[in-house]
């Protein structure tokens, strides 16, 4: 079968090559920033691509175990360098915002409070913190099962940074709103149908 063949090939690519693909495109749009690659406003398409491209990389780790479980095609052993490399994408996002863009910590605070995009999505930050220190061995030995239990935070981690990236654009578009759905469904994929009682 082909997804057999898949998940063979898939067992064959180690963790790191993962890991190392990922670490690619940061300084690659760096230097496309400072070349003028990124049109005239290099900062904000920085600030753009990484949050986009972060967001991306966590619907892949929300379509891991649908992909599973439905069509047979196992990317398991990828999920946590997935995980951790979506947190190092958010966080040069919000660097980027931080040290090229805003820059006085009065206007960071204050944009914080005032505009709800950047709440929503500071707040879809904190709650990635505990998730990315705890991506290691030795807290899931320790955590037991509430490692579990505290990795479930990525569901609403996944929604509201889409809801950031709705209310982010300037008027309708459709864009933000696609990966809303396609977190949403994703979401819905997770958790398998109650099956209907048969009354005799």
């Amino acid at each position: 079968m082909v997804v057999d063949r898949l998940n063979g090939w898939l067992r064959r690519i180690p963790v790191w090559a993962v890991y190392l693909a990922l670490s690619l495109p940061p300084p690659i749009l760096l230097y496309m920033g400072l070349t003028g690659g990124l049109g005239v406003e290099p900062i904000e398409a920085l600030e753009h691509e990484l949050g986009e491209r972060g967001l991306q990389l966590l619907i892949v780790g929300l379509a891991i175990t649908p992909m599973r479980r439905y069509l047979g095609l196992n990317l398991i052993k990828f999920r946590r360098a997935i995980g951790v490399m979506t947190f190092v994408y958010i966080s040069l996002h919000l660097l980027v915002w931080l040290v090229l863009d805003v820059q006085i910590l009065n206007e960071i605070w204050a944009d914080i409070l005032k505009r709800p995009y950047i709440t929503i999505g500071m707040l879809a930050f904190v709650l990635m913190i505990p998730l990315a220190a705890t991506s290691n061995n030795w807290s899931v030995r320790r955590l037991g099962s509430k490692w579990r239990t505290l990795h479930k935070l990525v569901y609403g981690i996944a929604i509201l940074g889409a809801l950031h990236f709705v209310l982010l654009v300037k008027g309708f578009q459709i864009e933000p709103l696609i990966y809303m759905a396609i977190i949403l469904g994703l979401l819905a994929l997770r958790f398998p149908k109650k099956r209907r009682r048969v009354v005799a």
